[in-house]
């Protein structure tokens, strides 16, 4: 077997694993709506898988149009407390936005990333770096001279070349355009990406809850 690599996901997420972490953010948003706190999940009631460390990022829609996208490229909670924690700022926190209404809620299409370890390239030009980025696989990470930008691998859907991708990120990161230096420094990692309209997630909640 060949060894793994260090943008590598140690395990996937099966599909009721994925789904326990869309309701425990819809209910985080809910949480923050009623109490004005995320929730705080019981770290018993999930499997060990889902209490590892692990950084991840929570993105709203609302008719195909971002609503508010939070999250860490730096592991410092377990995963579901993370996606807890994550789910209720971008709704309420995000400063591009307003909180959010409660009559917005229904309207919700939440995304759950969980990131893989970043991995350093080593690329002496852009040229190098353009060759070494997986388009539709890499997120990266950007920064030089105390400037810092990121793109999830979900940006590739607007961006879809390496040469598109890595200028908007520079624009994003507050760089020049064009800016390269021998101090610039480039990561990547992926994601293990899902969402899911937030009527579904709750709904499929509660007939769960009214099940005998």
């Amino acid at each position: 077997m060949a060894p793994m690599s260090s943008t590598e996901h140690p395990g996937t997420y099966d599909a009721q694993t994925r789904w326990m972490l869309l309701e425990l953010a819809a209910r985080s948003i809910q949480h923050g709506l009623s109490d004005g706190e995320p929730l705080q999940p019981n770290l018993l009631d999930y499997p060990t898988a889902l209490r590892d460390l692990r950084a991840t990022f929570v993105t709203l829609e609302m008719g195909g149009t971002l609503r508010g996208c939070i999250g860490a490229l730096t592991p410092v909670r377990p995963l579901v407390e993370d996606v807890a924690h994550n789910a209720f700022a971008a709704a309420f926190e995000d400063p591009r936005f307003p909180g959010l209404a409660s009559e917005e809620l229904w309207r919700l299409e939440i995304h759950v990333s969980v990131l893989s370890p970043t991995e350093p390239l080593d690329c002496i030009s852009e040229a190098d770096l353009l060759r070494q980025i997986r388009p539709g696989v890499d997120g990266l990470i950007l920064e030089d001279g105390g400037r810092r930008g990121t793109f999830l691998p979900s940006v590739w859907e607007q961006l879809p070349s390496p040469a598109q991708f890595f200028e908007h990120l520079r624009l994003k990161a507050g760089m020049p355009a064009g800016h390269w230096s021998d101090s610039l420094q480039v990561s990547r990692y992926t994601t293990q990406s899902f969402g899911a309209e937030i009527t579904a997630i709750l709904d499929a909640r509660s007939r769960e809850t009214v099940q005998p």
